[in-house]
């Protein structure tokens, strides 16, 4: 019988996605889930939502509760992890607010920037007491880690428990695609590609539409005329706040297109959020502020649900494109799938740092995650993308060597901050930054602790 225990299971729609995927597979339709929370209320509300789920599939699987992770985690096949250190408030609420009073705007600010360097040393200290747990109660399991700051966390976890076997899991590769193949009104089932770099700056290396006769035609030039004539992007229903614009324009800078969304990868450049720019702001459809919107809109429209699915007879739920389900199935059946995963660089991607976090194909069986090398991102993108993994290694080290200067020196080479902020600024907001944080940070980075000489 398979066991999946869900650390932070109180994210009840993503708990409800993954479940629902899990127990729509018949070699998983049997399986153990285990939901563990801190919070008793939600807790209850995905305990609620999971077990309706069984009921409406009529499915043998059972469902249990916890609120003592070792407990939850005690002999477990997979580990679905899906916390947020912090949360909505007080830590977003302070991540934006903060350096709102520099000057220094934000997007989403949960994977780079001052924002996902924070996120990152709050979470990476309870992914690290998560992994002694495991190495001690299910050492041959399998993390599945949704959270972010993604590319810090693996790296991290890679660093001081290199035996975990551990994937970060985003879909922003099968979702980028569905947009593209959306934009160019062609099925995203006839569309075939290969991607690679790190998490939210992966790209897409081939991107070719399936003709009749079996071949394969690039669609990079049909992308880049749409744009040129101002056809693509095409307006989003889902988020009409965003136009896409900032990445077809990356793509026409770079010949390659990136695989997160272009709310998210505004922050992780110096080129599009200028605060003596409000016509690129304008420009481009930047969402200054976007992720406390979410929160907000998210809060109050989970109230709501929360309460149909406590009066509701059956729950159902549509398959969804995550990887979590897809990655079980193989291991627990041996019938092979190719997932996009983040795992700790060990020459996958040679041009990149051994250890650094990278997105890459990855074939996935019984014997676990096999990544696939990739050889061939051309010299610009490996360029942008070394300027990510300067903040994300610093910010690593700055945890492992419980160094703080190292937190310093990774918002000072965010790119981001930097094309906004000078040294001083820089040095002066992580010091607020810090004081604001105090106890959701390790002791090392908290402000009554001396600083490192």
């Amino acid at each position: 019988m398979t066991t999946i225990t869900f650390i932070g299971a109180g994210s009840t729609v993503f708990t409800k996605n993954i479940a629902g995927d899990v127990l729509q597979r018949p070699s998983l339709a049997g399986a153990t889930i285990r939901l563990m929370d801190i919070n008793p209320k939600r807790l209850e509300e995905s305990e609620i939502v999971v077990a309706k789920l069984i009921q409406t599939l009529d499915v043998p699987a059972t469902v249990e509760t916890y609120t003592d992770r070792r407990r939850a985690l005690d002999g477990a096949d997979f580990v679905v992890v899906c916390f947020q250190i912090g949360g909505y408030d007080p830590c977003t609420i302070t991540d934006f607010e903060v350096p709102k009073k520099f000057g220094l705007r934000q997007t989403i600010a949960d994977t780079l920037g001052i924002g996902g360097i924070m996120r990152g040393l709050r979470t990476v200290p309870v992914l690290w007491d998560l992994c002694a747990d495991m190495t001690e109660v299910c050492p041959d399991a399998i993390m599945l880690q949704y959270v972010n700051p993604m590319a810090i966390n693996t790296w991290a976890i890679g660093a001081k428990y290199p035996a975990i076997r551990q994937v970060g899991l985003c879909h922003s590769v099968q979702g980028t695609a569905s947009e593209l193949a959306r934009d160019l009104d062609i099925p995203v089932s006839e569309i075939r590609y290969r991607v690679g770099g790190i998490n939210h700056m992966a790209f897409f290396l081939q991107f070719e539409h399936r003709q009749p006769d079996g071949s394969y035609r690039d669609l990079y030039p049909a992308l880049q005329q749409g744009y040129a004539e101002g056809r693509f992007p095409k307006p989003s229903s889902w988020n009409p706040r965003c136009p896409n614009k900032v990445r077809y324009e990356m793509l026409k800078r770079l010949g390659y297109f990136v695989t997160e969304s272009s709310e998210h990868f505004a922050e992780y450049t110096p080129w599009f959020i200028k605060r003596d720019r409000p016509d690129l702001i304008e420009k481009f459809g930047i969402p200054l502020d976007e992720y406390p919107k979410r929160c907000v809109e998210q809060i109050a429209r989970w109230e709501k649900q929360a309460k149909e699915y406590r009066e509701a007879n059956e729950i159902t739920v549509a398959p969804s494109d995550e990887y979590a389900s897809q990655i079980m199935h193989s291991v627990v059946t041996g019938e092979p799938g190719v997932i996009y995963g983040n795992i700790p660089n060990r020459g996958y991607i040679p041009q990149l740092p051994e250890g650094s976090a990278v997105e890459v194909p990855t074939l996935v069986d019984a014997s676990g995650l096999q990544p696939t090398v990739v050889r061939d991102i051309p010299p610009q993108l490996i360029g942008l993308i070394r300027t990510n993994l300067n903040v994300q290694e610093l910010t690593v080290a700055a945890l492992v060597q419980e160094n703080r200067e190292h937190i310093y020196h990774a918002a000072m080479l965010d790119p981001h901050t930097a094309a906004e902020l000078d040294l001083e600024q820089i040095w002066a907001l992580v010091d607020d930054l810090l004081v604001a944080h105090d106890d959701w940070l390790p002791e090392f980075a908290r402000m009554g602790v001396r600083r490192a000489s």
